[in-house]
């Protein structure tokens, strides 16, 4: 077994603490850190959609990417690249979201969630969705190669959330705001934006990803990664238990619902999609930082997905699925694995 890599550990345990504090400063009860939520409540700010009660642009998406381009160009490895099956990526970052609202979560909001069973049993589909997806690794999956692209294209991303963060602060009147429900929870703005900052550069420094560290284990039995999604559950774990909010069991856990086959399937498809993408969506937002346009359009179709989630019923609430989130995950399964068979390489 390889060493552990420290880095990699101290990257966990700050996102864990990172999800402890702000849920404690405001941000929502068992979200406190959650790339989809955080996504999907950009796109009702920005009035991709009308569900008032996740509306708000949140600084730690900008400080994420903000942060990963300073460490990026810090360490010299920001590099514009990109061209590798662009709509596909943007197609599979819909349904990734799409899959993440029916647990409603994304895997690391699934890690923080302690205390809480049904992110047990969405860990369950999670890991199996992996383990799919690494058997089409196996096989020679490829989303074909990326080519230099130079900075300007690699800036995308960073110029969005700047943009960003120019509406929150100076033209709020620009978008919208929830006035109550998740969205009208949030840390304030100075902090979440810190935070995302340190846990952005983290990341693009020790290359920490929750999918990466079960798809290495599964195929390179290399844990160096998954030490990393470990130490998350671990800050998180002693980080609620200190504040009171360990909540052991299926019911009465906030924002969340007890479906436990949708739990599953929701995060199996999340798991699977995002091994063909090359990394969970924490970790397709410091790629984005760093220069990569395939991630910055994984991104924007993500948040495309979170609209359609609220447009059109998609998304699960705590009263469990809805019918139209069903069939929408079940087309995602079909989607991913067509993409999955056609992009097997052929041998020569």
């Amino acid at each position: 077994m390889k060493k552990v890599n420290w880095l990699v550990v101290a990257a966990g345990l700050v996102v864990g603490a990172a999800a402890v504090l702000l849920t404690a400063l405001g941000n929502p009860g068992n979200m406190g850190f959650c790339i989809a939520c955080f996504l999907r409540d950009t796109s009702g700010a920005l009035g991709l959609h009308s569900a008032g009660v996740v509306q708000y642009i949140r600084p730690e998406i900008i400080g994420i990417v903000l942060g990963s381009l300073i460490a990026a160009l810090g360490f010299k490895e920001f590099k514009g690249r990109g061209g590798s099956s662009p709509a596909l990526r943007f197609v599979l970052g819909m349904f990734v979201m799409i899959g993440a609202l029916m647990f409603l979560g994304c895997p690391l909001r699934m890690m923080i969630r302690s205390g809480d069973l049904n992110a047990i049993v969405g860990l369950v589909g999670f890991v199996v969705g992996i383990f799919i997806g690494t058997l089409f690794l196996k096989k020679g999956f490829t989303m074909k190669r990326a080519y230099n692209l130079g900075a300007l294209e690699g800036s995308v991303m960073p110029a969005i959330v700047v943009a960003l963060l120019i509406l929150l602060i100076a033209a709020p009147s620009f978008i919208h705001f929830s006035t109550e429900g998740p969205g009208s929870k949030h840390a304030p703005i100075a902090v979440a934006l810190i935070v995302g900052l340190i846990v952005g550069a983290l990341a693009q420094r020790s290359r920490l990803c929750t999918v990466g560290g079960i798809r290495d284990a599964m195929m390179f039995k290399d844990f160096k990664l998954l030490y990393g999604f470990i130490a998350v559950i671990i800050a998180v774990i002693i980080g609620n238990l200190i504040t009171g909010n360990f909540n052991l069991g299926f019911e009465g856990q906030p924002v969340a619902h007890t479906d436990g086959l949708w739990n599953a399937l929701g995060m199996a498809l999340v798991g699977w999609g995002s091994v063909l993408l090359g990394g969970c969506p924490l970790r397709q937002l410091v790629l984005a930082g760093e220069g990569s346009a395939d991630s910055t359009i994984t991104v924007l179709g993500m948040m495309v997905g979170a609209a359609l989630c609220h447009n059109f019923g998609l998304a699960s609430s705590a009263n469990g699925p809805t019918q139209n989130g069903m069939i929408a995950v079940v087309i995602g399964f079909v989607v991913v694995a067509i993409v999955s068979f056609r992009n097997v390489a052929k041998e020569a």
